[in-house]
């Protein structure tokens, strides 16, 4: 019996020639990841052990990116609790104010990320690195604890469903409207601890922003990872930002999933969650009455990348906002943050009435920077909108594309970008 791609890379990191899916195994770690909010209980808990330092200094990432620049007190306590124990421990890949960005945007950027790897973060979207063909997955702070100490942490291998995506799809829709679509389709436990492996011909039409922006939400259908074969594109891309060597993984011919889906990307429209789950989906055309906005958020983990960025100018130029809304642009790093300045893109946002951020992921959590009162509205391209998501529990929040938030940005209602004649 054949195996999986995740599950070839978890029986090689385990020491294993075969896995099996529900086989618990022990796994050596190429990387650990914390942030702001996850890392000060994961310094507090390794404290608690009997080790000197973390397995391996140049494993561990610590991203400063929920509350920064500090929000408040409390924030800039953690920050510091965490820029210590960097401090102490040397670690090489910290990442403060002046040259952090959003941590699952930040490390493929920075070459941390490669196919093959075996990645726990204290983050659940740590799974967007499946667009590299690496097995990644979010894990609880004291699991995080555990892997700086050891460089090791346990894992039921999990069993596999399988995408196959065909076609081109049209202008305007995106990653974002393929997971979302698959999303509203299965379900938000539709992949509940399942990995998620996509594959087909359809998948050369899709860039790497798109490829980070599905397995970013395979958690939203409870997957425990999203995972792409490394094709061309994947690899000029780690070739392009990483020095460090990557393994490639196929799955087997005779490999078992226990579900299979085909998606033809062409007859994909351009698709919005609805307020209270991810799932809650409808192409633009099923809306038939107004959904007026009050805030349009352009940025985050899955959708602050150059790419998004550029759909959101492209619509915005020559444009403006509609009075009474508030759009919020925020590049998901410094370097995507410079060159979208070096581009124009930063002056069309400006010009049409938005405000641009530095990096943070604010307002996707609620923290900051875009909280909503009670009653509003907001369409963001971010990942989640459970109640209370972005603000007030009586607030609303939906999910879509850079694509449709930039438009309805301009409309004061969710529309897509054929709605301004394009």
């Amino acid at each position: 019996m054949g195996m999986t791609m995740t599950q070839k890379i978890l029986a090689a990191h385990a020491g294993l020639d075969y896995v099996e899916a529900g086989q618990l195994i022990e796994a050596d770690l190429d990387l650990v990841l914390g942030n702001d909010i996850t890392s000060p209980v994961a310094i507090h808990e390794m404290e608690k052990m009997t080790v000197d330092t973390v397995f391996d200094k140049d494993k561990v990432a610590l991203v400063m990116d929920h509350f920064i620049p500090n929000k408040d007190i409390k924030s800039a306590e953690h920050c510091k609790c965490v820029r210590e124990f960097a401090c102490r421990h040397d670690i090489t890949n910290y990442f403060d104010v002046g040259e952090m960005g959003i941590e699952h945007a930040l490390l493929p950027e920075k070459g941390l990320t490669v196919a093959g790897d075996v990645i726990i973060g204290a983050d659940s979207h740590t799974c967007t690195y499946g667009a590299l063909g690496a097995f990644s997955t979010g894990v609880g702070s004291t699991d995080m604890a555990a892997g700086m100490a050891t460089g090791k942490a346990w894992f039921k291998v999990p069993p596999a469903i399988k995408f196959h995506l065909t076609g081109k799809p049209s202008k305007w829709v995106s990653g974002k409207d393929v997971i979302l679509h698959i999303i509203g389709m299965i379900g938000v436990d539709g992949a509940l601890y399942k990995s998620m492996e996509f594959v087909g011909d359809g998948i050369q039409h899709l860039s790497m922003d798109d490829r980070f922006t599905i397995a970013n939400m395979a958690i939203e259908a409870g997957g425990k990872n999203g995972i792409f074969p490394v094709d061309d594109l994947a690899v000029a891309y780690m070739r392009e930002h990483s020095k460090r060597e990557f393994k490639i993984y196929e799955a087997d011919e005779d490999a078992v999933y226990e579900e299979e889906y085909t998606i033809d990307l062409s007859q994909l429209k351009p698709t919005i969650a609805f307020p209270h789950l991810p799932e809650n989906t409808r192409t633009i055309d099923e809306i038939t009455a107004d959904v007026v906005i009050d805030q349009s958020v352009i940025g985050s983990c899955t959708n602050g990348r150059m790419e998004d960025l550029r759909i959101a100018a492209e619509i915005l130029k020559g444009r403006k906002v509609k009075k009474g809304i508030r759009c919020i642009v925020i590049p998901a790093t410094q370097a995507i943050y410079l060159q979208a300045m070096k581009e124009g893109l930063l002056e069309i946002f400006i010009e049409a009435g938005a405000v641009v951020s530095t990096p943070t992921c604010g307002p996707c959590l609620g923290g900051y920077m875009g909280i909503l009162a009670e009653g509003e509205r907001c369409i963001s391209t971010t990942n989640r909108n459970f109640v209370g998501r972005m603000g007030h529990v009586d607030s609303e929040v939906y999910l879509a594309s850079p694509a449709v938030a930039a438009a309805s940005a301009v409309t004061g209602k969710i529309s897509a970008p054929a709605e301004l004649g394009l």
